[in-house]
């Protein structure tokens, strides 16, 4: 794992918005008095959220509203590669680049980012509006390659889609999110090869009694075939 460190331009201070605040309130009555530390990760999102990476003012605040001290927060912070460090541009790419996304080809949506923002892993564009990072497996590997936006996921990815995502980002859209491949949820991709039957017709219902007499009809050949053979033997 690389090393994750703080950066090195930080704001005055921080403080949660009202409704973050009111927020982050609730998330801390959920846990047993004394066990508030188990808050720190909820709050650290709260915090992303609001503004856009975690900083070492906000790390400081929640450690006081929590009763940590503020280098367990830090440790928490830097160890989950979910916080940002850094600033972030408004609309944050990050590209699944693991094996199973790699594969599929991933290098074909790092290219259409490069390309079409003009700017590379782990950079922001000039007027801070995108920023494009590498990320370790985003555990959508069924659906790979996958990008994600926010709390949203784009899946089934190649060069002209991931184009399409983000020209519609740069007009202020917000693309649909899920299969770019038109695939249902994570199906097979393909038509189906199996269980090709309409579920939604009923099933005929099977008839025991024939299929008991069908049984001992069966049994009694059986057994009639294995006796005439036995005494044509003897």
């Amino acid at each position: 794992m690389s090393v994750r460190t703080l950066a090195k331009n930080q704001p005055a201070s921080f403080a949660f918005t009202s409704e973050a605040l009111e927020q982050s309130k609730r998330v801390i009555a959920k846990y047993p008095a004394g066990r508030q530390a188990s808050a720190v990760i909820p709050l650290l999102d709260l915090a992303q959220r609001q503004e856009g990476w975690v900083s070492r003012p906000a790390i400081e605040c929640i450690a006081g509203m929590l009763d940590m001290p503020v280098i367990r927060v830090l440790e928490v912070a830097t160890f989950y590669t979910m916080f940002n460090l850094h600033p972030v541009g408004k609309t944050h790419v990050q590209v699944c680049t693991s094996l199973s996304c790699a594969l599929r080809g991933s290098n074909d949506v790092v290219k259409a980012c490069q390309e079409k923002l003009g700017v590379g892993l782990g950079e922001t564009t000039p007027d801070g509006a995108f920023t494009v990072s590498e990320v370790e497996c985003a555990g959508a590997c069924v659906n790979a390659p996958v990008a994600q936006v926010g709390d949203d996921y784009y899946e089934d990815l190649d060069f002209d889609s991931t184009v399409k995502i983000l020209d519609a980002f740069k007009r202020g859209e917000k693309p649909p999110h899920g299969s770019q491949s038109g695939r249902d949820a994570s199906a097979p991709a393909g038509e189906p090869t199996s269980l090709t039957e309409d579920p939604t017709k009923p099933i005929a219902k099977q008839d025991l009694v024939a299929a008991k007499a069908a049984f001992e009809k069966a049994k009694a050949e059986a057994a009639a075939a294995a006796a005439a053979k036995a005494s044509g033997k003897a």
